[in-house]
């Protein structure tokens, strides 16, 4: 007998009436109702200027009754949003400031299409802009609708702006995200520290003196090999450190290497990267709680920096070396946090020690760095604020200073 194996005959006509059945399938898809109701039992609410609003975000069950289908198998996570409009204009959900690389309904509609799905296509595509939120928001009247996003676990930061003429109406509210386990760093949220040990600062130059008492950098697990320098502090509230972030793109993103490295004996709280074009390596944070308050808020040291080839490096890599130009890192990040509309002051303290590129100093894993050793300090506030809105601080006059890309030592150092 000529031609394939009959087991390869065999598997080959398995194969295609399996696709054939799956088409089929996928033909004769029918709209579900759209009932929003049960997700209500989970929404979380917030009230600001005769506005509410509520969010949250859907199980694989919830995308399933919703929309025959599990969005979450896409990679897309689902977002109901309901806003309730209480003032005498009409109001517009800026969809770019939940999530600036947020899904439009017909890129997931068209993701589920098949081949041969003809007018069930049609159907899914209807449904899906049907489901979306639509704006505007007229005077007195509640809309609600579902935002496509980029994924989170564990727990989900929402920014929601809300925009109307000459009016800006930002919320921001923390969301549990179904079918997942809650990152344990965030259960140590706001403090993990008992009150005896906390520095209460009640002016700048209490927080400065504060600041620089921190240590120079993050240590191994057994505290004696020194590890990433920490190079910023953030101080603020953590909706509105948490906002200023996800607006510039950067998301919760911890890989095994990033916990190695501890602060006041434990791993970082929070790891975040700036998610750059197609996936690729870029700028992280790797946050700490400090024992410090200034005038009721909280006070984060980080260590910022990138890996050796930036954007570059391979994709896929399991443990990404730290570029040794940290201070470009830094300063990279305070420009995009400038950008992000929540930045209220700036300042530069000492605390990281200078090493210069003739005698770099080494990290846990074996990279090395130079530094100016000063430490980018960044206040947030609510949202928005413009560019001209932040105030400098006079204490390192960072601005005097060279860009000098080539050392980290510099003519003015700390006497």
């Amino acid at each position: 007998m000529t031609g394939l194996p009959t087991t390869h005959r065999i598997r080959k006509r398995a194969a295609v009436l399996l696709l054939a059945l799956t088409l089929a399938g996928c033909a004769t898809w029918r709209a579900p109702e759209a009932d929003f109701t049960p997700l209500r039992e989970h929404e979380v609410s917030d009230t600001r200027r005769d506005v509410r609003v509520s969010a949250t975000v859907l199980s694989s069950e919830d995308s399933k009754r919703l929309y025959g289908a599990d969005i979450d198998a896409t990679k897309v996570q689902p977002l109901w949003i309901e806003v309730r409009n209480g003032t005498s204009e009409a109001l517009w959900l800026l969809r770019s400031g939940t999530d600036p690389d947020y899904f439009s309904p017909d890129e997931v509609a068209w993701s589920m299409h098949t081949m041969f799905g003809g007018s069930a296509n049609t159907r899914m595509d209807d449904h899906f802009r049907k489901l979306g939120f639509a704006n505007p928001i007229p005077p007195g009247a509640t809309q609600s609708g579902i935002l496509f996003t980029n994924p989170d676990r564990g727990i989900k930061l929402v920014n929601i702006d809300v925009f109307g003429s000459r009016t800006l109406i930002p919320f921001s509210v923390f969301l549990h995200v179904p079918d997942g386990t809650v990152d344990p760093g965030l259960a140590q949220i706001p403090f993990p520290f008992p009150e005896t040990a906390i520095i209460d600062c009640p002016d700048l130059m209490s927080l400065r003196a504060a600041i620089e008492r921190l240590p120079c950098c993050a240590t191994d697990t057994t505290g004696k090999v020194q590890g990433d320098p920490l190079n910023a502090v953030g101080v603020g509230q953590l909706t509105d450190i948490g906002a200023a972030l996800v607006r510039r793109n950067y998301r919760r993103d911890a890989r095994e290497f990033d916990l190695t490295q501890r602060v006041f004996g434990r791993e970082a709280d929070f790891v975040m990267r700036k998610q750059a074009q197609a996936g690729a390596p870029s700028t992280w944070i790797r946050g700490w709680l400090a024992p410090i308050r200034f005038q009721g808020q909280l006070v984060y040291v980080a260590q910022v920096g990138r890996p050796v080839g930036g954007r570059f490096a391979p994709r896929g890599e399991t443990h990404l070396k730290l570029h040794e130009n940290v201070d470009e890192a830094r300063n990279l990040l305070i420009q995009d946090l400038m950008y992000s509309g929540g930045l209220d002051k700036l300042g530069f303290a000492y605390g990281v020690g200078e090493a210069s590129t003739t005698h770099p100093r080494a990290t846990v894993d074996g990279a090395s760095y130079f530094t100016d050793g000063l430490r980018a300090v960044v206040f947030f506030a609510t949202r928005p604020r413009s560019l001209s809105d932040v105030d400098l601080l006079d204490w390192v006059p960072y601005l005097d200073r060279r860009d000098d890309l080539r050392s980290g030592a510099t003519s003015d150092a700390r006497q």
